[in-house]
């Protein structure tokens, strides 16, 4: 089996709730996806989903994943896209770095490995744990009375875990913090996420001020070195997120006991392939897990229902539903959250098939001047 073609298609995907906001003033109103499909020459084709959080969050951005696969899908003409470990190799020979814009491509081929082999991608992971698997919530960030008045809402969908924005003034966080947790239930729980936004000395003015507060503590500061001090004068859980990009700051953080629990976000760490090997990582280390991505519609969601289904449970602290933030569907068969859960699907593949209406046409193709 060959790769024949790649195709890039841009849709947009604005919230139910009008926007997204988070650490920095920073906020979003639509996303710009990117949805890849690789083609090959049996007449299979695979699909993968990248949506970037805005060009302000990671280091990636919407156009640059449409121009990084133009860039770098004449290398993968040819290849076979059910060897995975060999094509991820190929991807970091041909195209140095950009892991956001590999992604797609790996989640593409994993999509085709399922469909080849007639198994689930979750089973080519590692197996299906449970019925389904616990979703959380993230809560955009507003003033402390509205961020609280949110959580009824979301606990009616389900929803019983919970993660708040802040990373802004340090005073009104402590607010944000204390009046979300008032709401919270028995069985709930609290994340306050930072997204990077706090200096050091705001974040340990924050952590002490809600001592008393059962909270999880998320990528306080910036670097990871920021981030440690404030662990270690800190005493909630702790999580860590955008530093966690590879295996090495895995490593590092386990050795320095910088986290209780790490976001893994399948395009930061460039597709399926190397968000496993993390994940397995954190399995045999003993470190619960996030799985996530930095956005994405009804592909991404499928993506990461397959990765969090075949995570062992005790070590999945949560995951998300990034397609039921959005008002587009891009594709069907696409898990969908029932109380505040969420199950892989059982179809060979990513189980989805996309709504070509909406991809409509695509932004980008690469094929060999034969094709």
């Amino acid at each position: 089996m060959k790769i024949t073609r790649i195709l890039a298609y841009r849709v947009e995907l604005p919230l139910h709730e009008g926007s997204y906001n988070w650490s920095g003033g920073k906020s979003v109103s639509v996303f710009d996806s990117t949805i890849v499909a690789v083609e090959t020459d049996e007449g299979i084709t695979g699909y993968g989903e990248v949506c970037p959080l805005g060009p302000f969050y990671l280091p990636a951005y919407a156009q640059g994943v449409r121009a990084g696969i133009a860039e770098l899908g004449p290398h993968l003409l040819g290849e076979d896209p059910r060897q995975l470990g060999r094509l991820n190799r190929r991807m970091d020979a041909a195209l140095q770095g950009h892991p956001y814009v590999k992604s797609a491509i790996d989640m593409a081929c994993w999509d085709i490995l399922g469909k080849v082999t007639n198994q689930p991608v979750c089973l080519l992971l590692g197996g299906r744990y449970g019925a389904d698997f616990v979703l959380y919530r993230a809560i955009s960030q507003e003033t402390p009375e509205a961020m609280a008045r949110r959580v009824a809402g979301y606990r009616a969908e389900g929803y019983r875990r919970f993660q708040l924005k802040v990373g802004g003034d340090p005073e009104v966080d402590v607010e944000r913090i204390r009046a979300v947790a008032a709401e919270l239930q028995p069985g709930d729980r609290l994340v306050a996420d930072a997204n990077t936004g706090w200096l050091m000395h705001d974040a340990l003015r924050v952590v002490r001020a809600v001592r008393d507060v059962d909270v999880y503590i998320e990528q306080p500061c910036r670097s990871y070195e920021e981030c440690l001090t404030v662990r270690r004068h800190c005493d909630h859980p702790f999580v860590l997120d955008e530093v966690i990009d590879a295996l090495d700051p895995l490593l590092r953080g386990h050795a320095d006991g910088a986290m209780d629990v790490v976001n893994l976000k399948i395009s930061k760490f460039g597709g399926l392939t190397k968000t496993r090997q993390a994940r397995d990582l954190c399995v045999a280390l003993g470190i619960a897990m996030t799985i996530e991505d930095s956005w994405g519609g009804d592909v991404t969601t499928a993506a990461i229902a397959h990765l969090a289904h075949s995570t062992p449970p005790e070590l999945l602290f949560t995951a998300t539903d990034f397609n039921s933030y959005v008002t587009v569907s891009t594709a069907e068969g696409a898990p969908r959250r029932v109380a505040g859960r969420m199950a892989a699907s059982t179809a060979p593949g990513l189980g989805i098939t996309p709504r070509m209406d909406v991809l409509g046409r695509p932004a980008c193709v690469v094929a060999s001047p034969a094709a």
